[in-house]
Formats: structure tokens, C-alpha cells, sequence
């Protein structure tokens, strides 16, 4: 664990568990803590898991930037709320860019970039998309039934 985490030993137990903590994987301590192993490909976790356990090494090294490529995609829906709190409250000083299908996973970004074959068509912060009618992003909403009703 500690080896996947922090592969150049760079830092501390005590920051490596703080990270864990952050993602809520405090539950490796009794995995056999930071000396259990992590195979190939983290075959020994969850598809959940494996993202916690990204998201903790991005927690360790705080960067400025940091890209997430539909990190909850296939994850289920405690996790999922796990990696949105983590993305929350651990990086508020970084750039997170996000790339996401899912409306829901952006709704707390600052500035959203919709993109449409390549190209960008808008880019605002996601309440005034929403109060656009012209937005492309407003009328995505719209036909998303399911966040719709979560919205209005």
C-alpha cells in the first residue's frame, strides 16, 4: 500500500493515513495497513477502492492542477459521493478540470466548458448556463429527466 501510494517515499505514515482518511479508506488498517499489498492492477480492490486509492495519491501530492476523466464512472453511488466530497473539500485550492457525461458531477464546478465536436460552444459558470434558455448546456439539462427533477 504505502509503495502504491507514496512509490518514491516521499512522505510520512502519518500523511499517508491522512490522505487515506480524506477519501474515507481508513479501513485499509485493518487490510493489514500500509504493508498490505496492492496487486496488479489493484485486482485485490473494488472498482471503488481503485479510484479511492487514485484519488488518495492526488491527495498526497496537493497538486495545482488536477484532471479527473469520469472518476465515478463506475463507481457506485457511496463512492461516488465519496470522490465528489474528497473533490470538494480536499482540492479547494487547485484547478480541478472534470470530465464528465453526467450533469449531476459538475453542477458544483465554478466554470463549466461544453464542447461539441471538438470545438467549444459555451463556457460560464453553471447557473448561468441554466438561466439561458440558448444555453446548449441549459437544454442538456432539460432533456435529463432524472436530474431534473433533482433540480427543480
Amino acid at each position: 500500500m504505502r509503495e502504491n501510494l507514496d512509490p518514491l517515499g516521499e512522505f510520512r505514515n502519518n500523511e499517508i493515513w491522512s490522505a487515506l482518511s480524506k477519501v474515507n479508506l481508513e479501513a485499509i488498517k485493518s487490510l493489514g495497513g500500509l504493508n498490505n499489498v496492492v496487486e496488479g492492477g489493484g485486482s485485490n480492490f473494488s472498482v471503488g477502492q481503485r479510484q479511492l486509492l487514485c484519488l488518495a495519491r492526488a491527495v498526497l501530492h496537493n497538486p495545482k492542477i488536477l484532471c479527473i476523466d469520469e472518476a465515478t464512472a463506475n463507481v457506485d453511488q457511496d463512492t461516488d459521493r465519496q470522490i465528489q466530497l474528497t473533490l470538494r473539500s480536499a482540492f479547494r485550492k487547485s484547478t480541478v478540470i472534470t470530465i464528465a457525461h453526467r450533469i449531476q458531477i459538475i453542477m458544483d464546478s465554478d466554470r463549466v466548458l461544453v464542447m461539441q465536436e471538438g470545438e467549444m460552444i459555451e463556457f460560464d459558470s453553471p447557473e448561468n448556463l441554466l438561466n439561458n434558455p440558448q444555453s446548449h448546456f441549459s437544454r442538456l439539462v432539460n432533456q435529463d429527466s432524472l436530474f431534473r427533477k433533482v433540480l427543480y
